[in-house]
Order: C-alpha cells, then sequence, then structure tokens
C-alpha cells in the first residue's frame, strides 16, 4: 500500500506541475515571459485555447498537485517537503480565484509556478521515500 501511495504521490504531482507549465505556456496574453519559451518549444498553437487553459486547466492542475503532496505526506512525513510542495500551488490558486483582480497577483502566479517546478526537480533528484535499514523501514528524519 505505501508504494502505491508513493507512486501515485509522484505521479500527481509531476502530471500537475507538466499541466501547469503547457497551461501557462498556451496563454501569451497573461504568461508573456513563460508563452515565448512556449512557443519557441512549439506550443504557440495552444494560444486559441488559452481561456480555457488559464480557467480551468491551470487551477484544475495546481489542484492535483496540491493533493498530491497532502497524499505524499501519509508515505514520507517530511514536513519542510510538504510545506514547500504545497505552498507554489497554495499560490497560484490564490491567484487565480481571489487575488486575480491586483497587479502584482501576476508576480505571486509567476513564484508559485516556479516554486512548483523547484519542488519537482527537488522530487526527482531526491524522492522522498522511507529507507530501510537491516531490512525496517524507518520514517525520514523530519524536518
Amino acid at each position: 500500500m505505501q508504494k502505491i501511495m508513493n507512486f501515485l504521490s509522484r505521479l500527481g504531482d509531476k502530471t500537475g506541475v507538466l499541466g501547469t507549465l503547457v497551461s501557462a505556456m498556451g496563454c501569451g496574453a497573461c504568461f508573456p515571459a513563460i508563452a515565448s519559451l512556449g512557443a519557441a518549444v512549439g506550443l504557440g498553437f495552444l494560444e486559441q485555447w488559452e481561456g480555457v487553459f488559464v480557467n480551468t486547466l491551470l487551477p484544475l492542475f495546481a489542484g492535483v498537485v496540491l493533493f498530491a503532496n497532502f497524499v505524499g505526506w501519509f508515505s514520507h512525513h517530511q514536513y519542510l517537503r510538504t510545506i514547500l510542495g504545497m505552498t507554489g500551488p497554495s499560490m497560484v490558486l490564490a491567484t487565480m480565484f481571489p487575488l486575480w483582480q491586483y497587479d502584482w497577483s501576476t508576480y505571486l502566479l509567476y513564484t508559485g509556478i516556479a516554486m512548483m517546478m523547484a519542488t519537482s526537480i527537488w522530487d526527482l533528484l531526491s524522492p522522498a521515500n522511507r529507507r530501510c535499514v537491516d531490512g525496517a523501514c524507518l520514517v525520514p528524519q523530519k524536518y
């Protein structure tokens, strides 16, 4: 059961981060810096669906990442990893719903997406799993 939860947590995290990035790359008017990167890698055709990406998919994928990090807490019990993993999607969701009307909300959104990417890269380089010593699996050191 532990391996299944760990796998679903990691899969949800990676899927959510990738979906959030693609959603942001598809909206040239909202996120010109990320959209120019998306156009450079051939995702410029997504601009025709930018309303769907920004209003539906971006919050949906941020919610998937938030849920995946919440579920991941039960498998690794690492406070710092969980807090950092949940901060990025929370910032994206806060920007998308109650804070969108403010000028500074774009910076909050970019910071949230960057935090999601950084946490995802951290999880790829150093996965959060229980460490087994002499046949006994222990909970990793809590931060």
